[in-house]
């Protein structure tokens, strides 16, 4: 193919993308038809096919968004165009001469409520530059858009299930699966990865009839088992509904709002009408990812799974003083709110130990972090190793332990995914000699998964499986295999079901 006319053919049309530093991108295609008007708060729909070329190389716009407050270091918020018409995914690819090239399929983090598939923070050439695979990135609907579930409080006027956003996902891997052979991928080797709302995406994605076949890997870097009950989804749509001044009736109203509008009303709500994100809805999520994972719904799947060591402390950063200086109670308050109280003593009294045998400071602040991080990321992440290895099916771990460079952050949430895309930056991350190779061996190995199932790699070495031994390879300036590495804190939720995690 000339690089000057860069033209490949998928389902729906011609597209036209372009050539830069020796590979072909393609931003801004449709995987599904604008989710607008009539078809907001719908599954997504089948694109309209178009005669001629349509032009690929420029980004399509991402999902209404806030600005995310955040306090990493050297991120600033996003500029992307924004607009409900948003369903778009971006292809990085080496070339089209065989079809055979293993694909990864990157799925945003943000809460559920931020990010894109375009974003400067994660740049989609990296991993095709570095090991020669296909890069797919996508949008998908989030927050009101997305994660909504309007059909009980309407009486079925507006028939969403609050999983429209994983449906989105799932239109974007049959895309996948139907097209990426033009662009020189395998679509029968397929990996999924995602960091946060992204991995718990795809724990999601894992437990659900409608993926299958759709993938045959999956890499979660914090987070596997988020979901929330039909009970709590439709609280959260009733508080919203009333904040908005509609009739729960008036769906042409509701329709009609603007999507500034919509976004706003649930800004000046905050956390009273909840968080968003996936719905056990009994039919496209069954139950608990897990519980469903448990029996068998991603037997075909190998997974790569772990968690940084001090997730929580990003957020501590966005909650402030209080948080740094909380005293006994509060950290008993604000835990009753991750944990049910039968288990939270008794927990909280295991990580004062575990942290004592670690020589590490025993405040209410690191007690706080450390069982926040670990219910909410660490702790799914390691069941699903666990469990697809009881399985059968091979489970790797991880625990990412490189500290931020930033004071007081320490090997905290969102810090992995600069090294795994070579975006470093000197306040947050460190731009040491060190945390380069790190992310050279970090993106190897991801690359090595992706192509063969198995993230051994020459930087790291041999990877074992999780395993009944607990085997993990530990992320650091030094990295190396570890047996059951901070074993106190994982059997601690020994006695805690799934439904707690996440």
């Amino acid at each position: 193919m000339e690089h000057n006319n860069v033209i490949v053919e998928t389902k729906a049309g011609k597209i036209k993308g372009v050539f830069e530093e020796g590979l072909y991108i393609f931003k801004g295609v449709p995987y599904a038809a604008p989710p607008v008007g009539e078809f907001r708060w719908l599954p997504p729909q089948p694109v309209q096919p178009w005669s001629g070329v349509r032009s690929a190389e420029n980004f399509g716009p991402i999902c209404p968004q806030s600005n995310m407050p955040t306090p990493i270091p050297g991120r600033k918020p996003s500029e992307e165009p924004q607009d409900e018409d948003c369903l778009f995914l971006n292809i990085w690819t080496p070339g089209f001469d065989d079809g055979e090239k293993a694909v990864m399929v990157w799925i945003h983090g943000g809460a559920f409520t931020h990010g894109s598939g375009s974003s400067p923070m994660n740049p989609g050439s990296t991993l095709p530059k570095r090991g020669g695979v296909v890069l797919v990135s996508i949008n998908y609907r989030l927050g009101v858009l997305g994660f909504l579930r309007l059909y009980d409080v309407t009486n079925g006027l507006i028939p969403s299930t609050g999983n429209e956003a994983l449906l989105d996902q799932l239109a974007a891997l049959r895309w996948v699966k139907e097209n990426i052979s033009n662009f020189g991928g395998d679509p029968d080797n397929v990996t999924v990865f995602g960091e946060s709302a992204g991995a718990e995406s795809i724990g999601a994605l894992l437990a659900m009839p409608g993926s299958k076949g759709l993938f045959q890997k999956a890499i979660l870097q914090s987070g596997a088992s988020k979901s929330q009950s039909v009970d709590k989804a439709n609280q959260a749509a009733e508080i919203y509904i009333r904040a908005l001044g509609i009739s729960n009736t008036d769906a042409d109203k509701l329709r009609s709002l603007s999507a500034e509008r919509l976004i706003q009303t649930h800004t000046e709500l905050g956390m009273a009408a909840g968080g968003f994100g996936p719905v056990r809805d009994g039919e496209i999520l069954p139950d608990v990812p897990l519980n469903v994972i448990e029996k068998g719904s991603a037997i075909d799947v190998t997974v790569l799974a772990g968690s940084n060591l001090e997730e929580a402390k990003l957020f501590a950063m966005i909650m402030g003083p209080d948080v740094l200086n909380m005293d006994e109670e509060s950290m008993v308050n604000r835990l009753k709110h991750l944990v049910p109280e039968e288990y939270l003593q008794n927990l909280i009294e295991k990580y004062r130990t575990a942290l004592t045998t670690r020589d590490l400071p025993v405040t209410p602040f690191e007690i706080f972090t450390a069982i926040q991080g670990d219910q909410h990321f660490r702790m799914p992440n390691i069941r699903l190793c666990e469990i697809q290895e009881k399985l059968g099916r091979p489970g790797f771990g991880y625990v990412f332990n490189w500290k931020s460079a930033a004071p007081d952050f320490g090997a905290c949430h969102a810090l992995d995914v600069g090294f795994i895309f070579g975006n470093l930056n000197e306040e947050f991350h460190g731009c040491t000699p060190e945390a380069w190779t790190l992310a050279g061996h970090m993106q190897d190995a991801w690359i090595a998964f992706a192509k063969t199932g198995d993230p051994s790699c020459p930087g790291f070495g041999k990877w074992p499986r999780y395993g009944k031994e607990r085997d993990m390879m530990v992320l650091s300036a030094k990295s190396h295999v570890e047996r059951t590495p901070y074993e106190r804190e994982r059997a601690a939720w020994d006695s805690i079901p799934n439904e707690v995690l996440g």
